[in-house]
């Protein structure tokens, strides 16, 4: 049995974990992008070696419009930069398409051109076209057409591509190292080609280019939202940029409002856009600091997150609450170690697929916990209302995890006892069977007037019932819900020996007793054994008044009669019943009816 529910186990947690698995793969990738940014990605010192000077908004109001910033005017920032040959900047990256000859100005082509030969320390932008209209999420793998400056300016500089990688969310996290030009073979990005371009300045090794796979994408680690001078392009052309802000220095040169459409949000900041001239930036920084971390691939991930979840599925099946806390706990921690490990050696894993499915099956296993323990309280409830009163049960539930002690205390209460007459001879001539259901007949009888009147049923003993009222809750008019009771109880047993006289030729009734007065109750027995019940003679009395009473009689005390008052009619046999361990004077008392007047 337990190997059948162990391998119906394995197979549950296999199945959730299938599930989870499937679900980190393709419905959480907004959850998994917003954990990935703000575990991977943090501010850093920024590198002083890189400095922006932005195309801003206020150079456009002086220039008048976009269309009036010209390539004259890119020569003469270049000549400005280069004028001193000890102050000029070591490279300077325009981020700028220059595809074409400028037919309004071929004088401009002219001079930017001659400005970058003959200074030989300036690299523009380029691209690829990508057909929008295919459906391929990641087209860098294929060869596409490439735009390049105009070809007076192609022949005396450098460039690099200025493509961005699709992004299914928009935000930028990550760089394109090269893309494939048709005829050109790979065309490295504009940030490499300056990173690089800067080494052969400074006489300094580059940075190895980091692995990728064969698309070229790699994780980009941001470290300054900003890079600006604190100087704009107009600036530069009214030659009001000291030289200290560019010597040695990379200079990024480019659209930097936002009009010019050329921002985006980023994994560095997700509610805020950052310039393209910033974001080349940070892509050089990271080259400078060999940080070009890739995305690791998704297949062996997802067999670490089904392993992980099928153990934690089958562990938490079984487990003790605090174990499978504990377990939820440390799967997350170490996860989120493993991926800070990675991280440091260049592999970004999807940092929320675990956290997430492990957070799944923990809510799931405390909402299957708090199930089955409803479930298993239910059902001991339902068995334990069968052998204790539903009135102690409640009163020991509510005591909460204050278990049950020993002992009792000192109350009024309501003695009844009831008993079959006749019993004994009738399950001598009767089969078994049929005296079994004749006792639980009469049993659910008693039974269900004590419920019915609220008593406490205390016990069963053979063919008596015993049961009492105002404990263990205090209750108004004990004396008369007793009484109500005792008197249904011969009413229904005149109804139910009607039945038996015509079923089996005997017929049976009840002998009752009723007591008022003081009785110690509460748990009584031992530790691992106890009732709760109720001691002392008003208990002993009561008995005694039952064993005396002939079938359809109630008999009762003086106590009870005075508690009854007016209310009920009775009939006293005065001392003609003597009563075992009580005076000889001890009034008997026979309860005919009540007619509910106060008590």
């Amino acid at each position: 049995m337990t190997d059948r529910k162990n391998f119906w186990h394995l197979i549950e947690a296999c199945t959730v974990a299938l599930f989870l698995t499937i679900l980190a793969a393709g419905c959480v990738n907004d959850i998994d992008y917003r954990f990935s940014d703000r575990f991977y990605q943090s501010a850093g010192k920024k590198s002083p070696e890189i400095v922006v000077i932005g195309i801003d908004n206020v150079t456009l109001s002086k220039l008048g419009s976009r269309m009036s910033l010209k390539r004259r005017d890119i020569a003469q920032a270049i000549n400005f930069l280069n004028h001193d040959p000890l102050s000029r900047p070591a490279v300077i990256g325009i981020d700028i398409l220059f595809t074409g000859d400028d037919q309004n100005d071929p004088e401009g082509d002219k001079l930017l051109a001659e400005a970058c030969a003959k200074f030989g320390n300036v690299v523009v932008g380029s691209e690829v076209v990508v057909n929008s209209d295919l459906e391929d999420e990641n087209p860098w793998d294929d060869s596409w057409p490439w735009i390049s400056p105009y070809d007076s300016l192609a022949n005396v500089v450098e460039t690099g591509h200025i493509n961005a990688p699709n992004e299914s969310d928009g935000i930028v996290r990550h760089d394109l190292l090269y893309v494939n030009a048709e005829g050109n073979g790979r065309i490295y990005s504009f940030a490499r080609v300056i990173y690089e371009k800067f080494c052969r300045v400074k006489g300094i090794e580059p940075k190895i280019l980091p692995w990728m796979e064969r698309d070229g994408i790699f994780y980009l680690t941001f470290t300054a939202k900003s890079y600006s001078s604190g100087k704009n392009f107009y600036d530069l052309l009214r030659s009001n940029v000291p030289p200290e802000i560019y010597r040695d220095k990379i200079v990024l040169i480019g659209p930097y409002a936002s009009g010019l459409q050329d921002a985006a949000p980023t994994s560095f900041d997700r509610s805020d856009l950052m310039f393209g001239l910033d974001i080349h930036a940070n892509a050089i920084q990271a080259f400078m600091n060999g940080d070009c971390p890739i995305d690791a691939s998704k297949i062996p991930q997802l067999v670490i997150l089904f392993a992980a979840t099928f153990f934690s599925g089958y562990y938490f099946r079984n487990a003790k609450m605090c174990h499978i806390t504990l377990c939820w706990l440390m799967t997350c921690f170490v996860w989120l170690v493993i991926c800070q490990i990675c991280r440091c050696n260049g592999l970004i894993l999807h940092v929320s697929w675990v956290p997430i499915s492990e957070t799944i099956l923990f809510v799931g296993s405390i909402a299957m916990n708090y199930a089955s323990a409803r479930a298993e309280n239910d059902r001991v409830t339902a068995t334990f209302e069968r052998y204790v009163d539903p009135v102690v049960m409640r009163k020991l539930l509510s005591d909460g995890s204050k278990l049950p002690n020993l002992g009792g205390e000192l109350k009024d209460i309501a003695v009844l006892f009831v008993d079959i007459r006749g019993f004994t001879s009738m399950s001598e001539e009767l089969p078994p069977a049929t005296v079994v259901e004749i006792l639980n007949r009469y049993l659910t009888l008693t039974t269900d007037c004590i419920r019915l009147y609220h008593g406490t049923l205390d016990k069963f003993v053979g063919d008596c019932t015993m049961a009492f009222w105002n404990a263990p809750v205090p209750q108004e008019k004990p004396v008369l819900l007793a009484c109500r009771a005792a008197l249904d109880m011969i009413a229904g047993s005149e109804l139910l020996g009607k039945e038996l006289m015509a079923r089996y030729g005997r017929k049976i009734s009840f002998g009752i007793g009723i007591n008022w007065g003081s009785a110690v109750v509460g748990n009584i027995g031992t530790d691992f054994r106890m009732d709760y019940t109720a001691i002392g003679d008003t208990v002993n009395t009561a008995a005694r008044l039952e064993a005396n009473a002939p079938g359809g009689t109630i008999l009762i005390s003086r106590s009870v009669a005075d508690k009854l008052g007016n209310c009920a009619s009775v009939t006293s046999l005065g001392n003609s019943i003597k009563l075992k361990g009580k005076s000889p004077d001890f009034e008997v008392l026979v309860l005919n009816s009540l007619n509910d007047k106060g008590v």
